[in-house]
């Protein structure tokens, strides 16, 4: 919520940027605000997901899928999210957002997001997004006949199918019960 009006903003003046392949890579200039920092003045860890979502929603705008799902009754989720720090960003700097699609399994369309300073990478994160319509996934093949083909070079990484396994919860429909090993 405390994005939202960021985010209708994005929405709306992706439309006059360049337009993008969502098979592409997308660059989405910012500066750090007041509401992005804690107390210690710089980007807070939790921010810097809330914030890479308007980096995919810069790709999917730009892209012209974002109308598509909208249009299908199409819902993104996050379903799996990983991040590693390497700097901090400061309250007023400048900064990008570059978001790419790294691949697509039969449960996941697997992100690569980079926050980057002068060149340099201060966070990068890998998020596994989930397409939902009326709360029931929507297949890989539905998604290909929306969006089109991905290129015949993108495969995903090796290690994202360990990573989505060993850090996967049970599906809604089976139990999850609470113990502390």
């Amino acid at each position: 919520m405390h994005l939202l009006f960021r985010t209708l903003l994005l929405l709306f003046t992706s439309s006059r940027r360049s337009p993008l392949s969502i098979w592409g890579n997308s660059s989405l200039p910012l500066r750090v605000l007041p509401t992005d920092i804690d107390i210690a003045m710089h980007v807070n860890n939790g921010m810097y997901f809330s914030l890479m979502d308007l980096g995919r929603f810069d790709l999917m705008a730009r892209s012209g899928t974002w109308k598509k799902m909208r249009r299908r009754g199409w819902t993104p989720v996050a379903a799996g999210e990983t991040i590693a720090f390497r700097r901090s960003l400061q309250l007023w700097q400048k900064y990008t957002i570059e978001s790419r699609i790294i691949g697509l399994d039969s449960k996941a369309i697997y992100f690569e997001q980079r926050m980057v300073v002068d060149g340099e990478v201060y966070a990068r994160a890998y998020i596994a997004t989930r397409l939902l319509s009326k709360g029931k996934p929507v297949s890989q093949e539905e998604i290909i006949r929306e969006f089109g083909a991905p290129p015949a070079d993108l495969e995903l990484p090796e290690w994202i199918h360990e990573w989505r396994e060993t850090n996967a919860l049970p599906g809604a429909r089976r139990p999850a019960p609470h113990a502390w090993a």
